[in-house]
């Protein structure tokens, strides 16, 4: 069948960068799969995704890190388009464009944000929703960045709950210049499980809710480093700065760090290494700022 094209379809959608602030792995499934237990937030970084009426399905590349997916000939935003034709059993036509300004594979979820965005914006166009099982089916970050607001993720990313009011927060996102696939971090992680995490209703400020996740952790960052020893340099880099916490988010290597505001967090970045990159901004949704972009490509 052909899909239905909506006048009204956006051309353009954001793929907000994802920041696990913590990261526990909670056990292992039958299948395989881990489960997992994370406060997940959105920066104010982001990839744009824009889709148009065609005859076939096609994907184009810009940004600067279009080169890391150049050679992927079904990355993971072809297979979002496929996967929702599929499953209402439409043609998967549309013309995709995605002007990729997040690292690849970094741990800041910007294929699945990708997905999660083309999902969005295919259902406008085609009239149609999208359906859980779709999202679920294309990544355990794909749900989260599909719902777009913060959010304590659990399961295999299936459960998603209301995550605490968040207070005005600086953020410095750093990533070395190295990928990291998210496959190679669990197969290099050793010991138990972590327990779910006890959250509070909300923070008062930046530094409260530091001081409460600085108790809690990701347990991939120690197999991680042991991938990459440079992202124990990122993080002291950025404890360095004086940041109110600093950790990997996701399996990395991008790292994070917490500051009082959007300036404290620009400031932090200027004392960072030339060649990483790094955006500094604010937790979205936290108030008001502008975000400064600088390194890598």
């Amino acid at each position: 069948m052909t899909p239905r094209t909506g006048a009204s379809a956006p051309r353009a959608v954001d793929a907000f960068a994802k920041v696990n602030l913590h990261l526990h792995v909670t056990g292992r499934r039958a299948d395989g799969y881990h489960t997992l237990d994370s406060l997940v937030v959105f920066a104010d970084a982001a990839d744009r995704v824009a889709v148009a009426p065609d005859a076939a399905l096609s994907l184009a590349l810009s940004g600067p890190f279009a080169a890391g997916l150049a050679g992927e000939a079904d990355n993971l935003v072809l297979r979002a388009a496929r996967a929702l034709a599929a499953a209402h059993g439409i043609a998967s036509a549309a013309r995709i464009t995605l002007d990729k300004h997040l690292p690849v594979a970094s741990g800041i979820g910007g294929g699945s944000a990708d997905a999660a965005a083309v999902l969005r914006a295919l259902a406008v166009l085609w009239g149609v929703a999208v359906p859980d099982a779709v999202a679920l089916s294309l990544g355990a970050d794909v749900p989260v960045c599909l719902a777009g607001s913060a959010c304590v993720m659990r399961g295999i990313g299936e459960e998603l709950r209301p995550a605490p009011a968040l207070p005005p927060c600086g953020l410095l996102l750093v990533n070395p210049g190295v990928a990291l696939p998210t496959a190679e971090v669990f197969a290099a992680r050793m010991g138990g499980f972590s327990a779910a995490a006890a959250l509070p209703a909300g923070w008062a400020d930046a530094a409260a809710m530091a001081r409460d996740l600085r108790d809690l952790g990701n347990d991939l960052e120690v197999p991680a480093i042991r991938l990459r020893p440079v992202v124990a340099e990122v993080l002291a880099a950025l404890r360095g700065t004086g940041a109110l916490l600093a950790r990997m988010s996701g399996s990395g290597a991008t790292c994070f760090g917490l500051y009082p505001d959007a300036i404290a967090a620009a400031t932090a970045a200027r004392a960072l290494p030339a060649g990483w990159w790094w955006h500094a901004g604010q937790l979205r949704g936290s108030g008001d700022g502008a975000a400064i972009r600088g390194g890598g490509p």
